[in-house]
């Protein structure tokens, strides 16, 4: 089936569950809607494999454009907020795109397309129109990606991987029920937020709380009056509302019992003191709204210390792994295990992986296999060519590592591997993670540089603005000791600022090497 066909078969299971929940839009209230946007469409030139862009924040509007363009026949272009007016219009203009429905603030003097206000309201709706026989092999979004090579690449998914996608969450329903509330503050455009924040909940009938600010102010009064049972969000975030509620706690000089209490729960729990670890839990989540039963982390690694945080609440926490290439989540972990830290899981649904050309650490090339994954790059046999196999597997250009509870291991990205005059490989997230533990630290890149003519694994650190050149240097050393001595950082830069981050809030670490070599960041 369709994406709509998808939608209807969830309608029909829970008509009046609220679907969009902040404008109290039911699942049978929704196809009202959508009608009415596709007729407008219709009216604009819409039909049967057109591409229509779709380029706004979390608001009602996009959902309701994405369907009323399959509605119509049409594939959704999804368009990242943060690009270039140059940047839109080259993709507009590689995959054919006429028409972008967006708000208002993204206009531009375009070239070769039209923009469409996503929040007109629609006048009215043409009672003959049907929903396109769309069929499940169709395309339902384009989306570009750097890819493995760092050239941009058009990622065609079908309805069909979307559907699967939605389908491989079953691995977690303990948590997705239906009538529920999922968080929607995740950015629809990201493959992410589109799968989590919106496959996930349709599949499992529970209403969308769409948020399209990530001011944590407005975050904190959504949780209090929406009460949300399910929040993925990148693990910046998470780390983000663990030091705020340590730091409220600390204030009020309740810390010391608190962190008791959790820290020993199983024990107080065999004693018969159980009511006091809920009633320690329970205040916390109610930061949360007190109903939150499951939070999702992915985009990043996770620091342990965070997702053992909500653990000791009482809240399953997972960490995801996936690309635009496999509509997202690929790999989930199970909270249910003895968690080693960083880990991601192992593949959901029936999804398949293997780790190629291992090292002697195990650390090797990870190729999946599965419904999700998508046919392969538009217009780009070359790139298709070098990314899968006969067996139709797609090299993801990740290396991971598999634990022994077999959750597979985030070692770093094929082109991100520095490689020494010595011939060792460096990778730099394992050097990240370790110096995201230095008190001060905030953010951190490791990549590789040329120093005096020499390779080196360089880091440049976003701190504290309290932080000096003596005490980073000091901390750097102390961590370097914790890894191979070829691995060590003796070359680093600091900077108050904070580095530039993607939308899913990974540092873009090619702009950061940009901006040493202009002298944007202090060497020590």
């Amino acid at each position: 089936m369709n994406m709509y066909q998808f939608f209807e078969q969830t309608m029909e299971k829970c008509p009046t569950t609220l679907f969009l929940v902040r404008e109290k839009i039911t699942f049978q209230d929704f196809p009202k809607l959508v009608r009415a946007r596709a007729t407008t469409l219709k009216k604009l030139g819409v039909q049967y494999g057109d591409t229509l862009g779709v380029l706004a924040h979390n608001i009602p509007e996009f959902i309701i454009t994405m369907f009323a363009a399959w509605y119509c026949g049409a594939r959704v272009l999804l368009l990242d907020t943060n690009l270039t007016n140059v940047e839109y219009d080259n993709m507009t203009s590689l995959v054919q795109c006429k028409l972008v429905v967006a708000e208002k603030s993204f206009f531009y003097d375009a070239k070769g397309f039209e923009f469409f206000d996503i929040q007109t309201v629609d006048s009215d709706t043409d009672a003959d129109l049907t929903p396109y026989p769309l069929n499940a092999n169709d395309i339902a979004t384009l989306s570009f990606t750097s890819g493995a090579t760092g050239v941009p690449k058009i990622v065609p998914l079908t309805h069909f991987n979307l559907i699967e996608c939605a389908n491989s969450f079953d691995d977690f329903n303990q948590w997705f029920q239906p009538g529920g509330v999922l968080y929607g503050f995740l950015p629809l455009y990201h493959i992410f937020g589109f799968a989590a924040g919106f496959l996930a909940p349709l599949h499992f009938q529970m209403g969308i709380l769409l948020q399209s600010s990530i001011n944590p102010k407005l975050i904190l009064q959504d949780f209090k009056e929406y009460r949300p049972h399910v929040i993925p969000s990148v693990p910046k975030m998470w780390e983000l509302f663990r030091k705020k509620i340590i730091e409220e706690i600390k204030s009020q000089k309740k810390w010391w019992i608190v962190s008791f209490v959790l820290k020993n729960q199983k024990w107080l729990r065999k004693i018969g003191l159980g009511v006091l670890v809920r009633n320690v839990q329970n205040q916390i989540k109610q930061v949360f709204g007190g109903r939150v039963q499951l939070m999702i982390a992915g985009g990043a690694a996770t620091k342990p210390e965070v997702e053992n945080f909500y653990n000791s609440l009482g809240i399953a926490f997972i960490q995801g792994y996936g690309m635009t290439e496999t509509v997202g989540p690929f790999c989930g972990s199970k909270p249910s295990k003895k968690r080693v830290p960083y880990a991601f899981g192992a593949p959901l649904g029936t999804n398949e992986c293997e780790i190629r050309d291992k090292d002697e650490d195990g650390i090797g090339m990870l190729w999946v296999r599965g419904h999700q994954v998508f046919g392969g790059y538009m217009n780009n046999d070359d790139a298709n060519t070098e990314s899968f196999d006969e067996r139709g597997f797609f090299k993801t250009g990740d290396l991971v590592y598999m634990d022994k509870n077999g959750e597979l291991h985030f070692a770093g990205r094929k082109k991100q591997v520095i490689v020494l005059d010595s011939g060792k490989n460096v990778y730099p997230d394992e050097l990240e993670a370790l110096f995201l533990d230095i008190p001060g630290v905030n953010n951190v890149a490791v990549f590789e540089h040329v120093v005096n003519d020499k390779t080196v694994a360089y880091a440049v650190f976003s701190v504290d603005d309290d932080m000096t050149a003596e005490r980073l240097k000091k901390a750097v050393a102390d961590a370097n000791k914790k890894v191979a001595q070829y691995k060590w950082v003796t070359h680093m830069a600091m900077t108050t600022d904070d580095l530039p981050m993607t939308s899913t809030q990974k540092v873009k670490h090619f702009v950061v090497k940009q901006n040493l070599e202009k002298g944007m960041y202090t060497e020590i």
